[in-house]
């Protein structure tokens, strides 16, 4: 690996990602030369083109920049580039070293005081609280999160005031998260998904038990209470439980929905700092609040710089994300991908929207998640009342043999259950009942919110 001194170029392989464009951000902001392949424009790339990063769609290894040297020249790829690709493999012939996206943030992380927020799902959220909460405080924090937070719309945040602290989501992806080397770090969930890396439930745990004994010494973890595993007090770091439904050694007490949003009194080993606000809805994110509120007081951010930052938290794009509140409807668009995901998302609608009338559109996301979790999935979306069900959305995966959607579909009991494609979405919109509609998967869902909207907004037209 080059000496980041020495880096004068960086080149990314699927620059579109999520952590990728963070990472291509980052290295942008130290004034060094970036550019990148993806395979189709995003708004996210597209903003990226506009801070100055040149981007192409094309996989042709004679797009790539001219002058691009192995002595100075950094490239960096993501997973879910083929072994097929024809700029990686010219790359590769070429003499480069190409470097995983989770490697490269290793690097810069382990440099730091680094936050490490991991787990099957909460993770983006979790980290962005964290991340706002230090960020507005006098400790300050740079940030690498999986999702752009609504506060600072991006998804890097720089320091500027010489902050030591990273705040960094840990994706179990592919091992990712083995590369970071926190002082703090919170476990969120263990569920068992990525089967198709790990195999199995066992091995995603026993991945997650590596990771916390990464973390380093006299440094501390922080973990869901009732997780598949315990995580005992290690002699190596300290070790914390949260919760918000049981006694912990950090957990929520007193909760109360007021107006769409909770009040909650969060209880800790020495204080307890009571009637914290938390301005974005979802019992979920109550949750998500303890985990990032608990992890900026080990780092030595005050009780009350946490309730102003808690108080003016604007929540991550896709994560109970309201796109529509105008009386007739409240559409919804959310990033949940797993069943678990489902069933929280779903419950704390029904929590806040009591005796409303909840159509739920579901992606399902990659063919053998589908395999593995389909009587999952189809027990959470059993929980609304109006059920639409879209084709699988592939991603990285080819498709495997007698795997569609349709075998959710056929487990859902409720009778209330329609299956379609994108196309025929936006006319099935046309005939949804007035109350809560929730969009929700990891896909290209997202590109069909705002069409949606358009059709809910002509109800009074009908």
């Amino acid at each position: 690996m080059l000496k980041f001194t020495d880096i004068k170029q960086v080149y990314f392989l699927g620059i579109g990602g999520i952590g990728m464009s963070a990472l291509a951000r980052y290295f942008a902001s130290h004034g060094i030369a970036v550019s990148g392949y993806d395979r189709t424009p995003t708004p996210l790339t597209l903003q990226l083109e506009n801070e100055g990063i040149a981007i192409h769609y094309t996989d042709d290894p004679y797009l790539l920049p001219a002058k691009m040297y192995i002595s100075n020249s950094l490239i960096v790829y993501t997973p879910a580039v083929p072994a097929t690709h024809q700029e990686l493999n010219a790359l590769i012939d070429r003499g480069f070293n190409i470097h995983k996206r989770a490697e490269v943030l290793g690097i810069i992380c382990n440099s730091k005081r680094t936050i490490a927020v991991a787990g099957t799902h909460g993770k983006t959220s979790v980290s962005t609280m964290t991340a706002h909460i230090l960020k507005t405080s006098e400790i300050g924090c740079a940030a690498f999160l999986g999702g752009i937070s609504k506060n600072y719309q991006s998804n890097l945040l720089l320091d500027i005031t010489g902050s030591e602290w990273i705040v960094a989501e840990a994706d179990e992806f592919d091992h990712s998260f083995l590369q970071l080397k926190p002082e703090l770090a919170v476990i969120t969930s263990m569920d068992a998904d990525h089967l198709d890396i790990y195999g199995s439930h066992e091995k995603v745990i026993e991945s997650f038990q590596l990771f916390a004994s990464q973390i380093k010494e006299e440094g501390a973890l922080l973990f869901k209470k009732g997780l598949p595993v315990g995580f005992e007090p290690d002699a190596k770091y300290r070790s914390f439980s949260y919760s918000i439904t049981e006694p912990a050694d950090f957990c929520a007490e007193n909760i109360e929905l007021k107006d769409g949003y909770y009040q909650f009194d969060l209880v800790t080993p020495e204080i307890t700092i009571e009637k914290l606000v938390l301005n974005y809805p979802g019992l979920l994110n109550v949750e998500n609040s303890v985990a990032a509120a608990s992890l900026a007081l080990l780092s030595g951010v005050s009780p009350e710089e946490i309730r102003l930052a808690l108080a003016s938290y604007s929540g991550v794009n896709r994560r109970f994300d309201i796109q529509l509140n105008n009386g007739t409807f409240v559409l919804i668009d959310d990033y949940a991908h797993h069943p678990e995901e489902l069933r929280a998302t779903i419950q704390s609608v029904r929590d806040i929207y009591k005796d409303r009338t909840i159509t739920g559109v579901f992606q399902p996301h990659l063919f053998s998640r589908t395999k593995d979790f389909a009587e999952g999935f189809a027990q959470s979306l059993d929980l609304l009342d109006e059920i639409v069900l879209l084709d699988i959305y592939p991603a990285r995966e080819l498709p495997m043999e007698g795997v569609t959607s349709e075998i959710i579909f056929s487990k859902i009991e409720n009778r209330n259950k329609k299956l379609c494609t994108k196309t025929e979405l936006l006319e099935m919109a046309k005939t949804f009942k007035p109350g809560i509609v929730i969009m929700m998967g990891a896909g290209d869902i997202d590109t069909l919110v705002e069409p949606v909207k358009e059709q809910l907004l002509k109800y009074e037209d009908r």
